[in-house]
């Protein structure tokens, strides 16, 4: 089982080496990562293999229907750092972490993003004021889809 934090090292590198397609196998796991390029669009497939050493066939990410809003000037986009699934609480019964008019700081904790049973606290990295949700609770979100639009101070 690749570590979540391996993961991240390797989105890390595909940025900084502009590249677009990464494949990884480790044991069991294989990992496909492709980054938005010219014609490419973000996806992300997980491959387990079957005890007999044959391949099961790929699962591809479920993609998102959620068009991201139009950018503006005058708002802050937050995005995931990685594909999983959002949650907008630590646990069903917590109220969110943040909601629109929400005032957040570089250090606040905004949501989780699960990825692969790790649960990752994504901080909102820029002050200001909540402005709106872009996607709902449990939702599949894909790497740098925007979660979250804020109105920085």
């Amino acid at each position: 089982m690749l570590d979540i934090d391996k993961i991240k090292q390797l989105v890390d590198m595909m940025v900084a080496n502009d590249l677009v397609e990464l494949s990884l196998r480790d044991g069991e796991v294989e990992v496909n990562l492709r980054r938005p390029g010219a014609d490419v669009p973000p996806t992300a497939t997980t491959v387990m293999m079957s005890p007999a050493g044959g391949t099961a066939m790929p699962e591809p990410a479920t993609p998102v229907a959620t068009p991201d809003p139009e950018p503006s000037s005058e708002f802050v986009e937050i995005r995931s750092p990685m594909v999983g699934t959002f949650y907008a609480s630590p646990d069903p019964e917590s109220p969110a972490y943040v909601e629109p008019g929400s005032r957040v700081h570089a250090d606040t904790v905004i949501c989780i993003v699960e990825a692969m049973k790790v649960f990752n606290e994504i901080k909102a990295e820029v002050e200001g004021t909540i402005e709106r949700v872009l996607v709902k609770n449990d939702q599949t979100v894909e790497y740098g889809q925007a979660l979250f639009l804020v109105r920085p101070d």
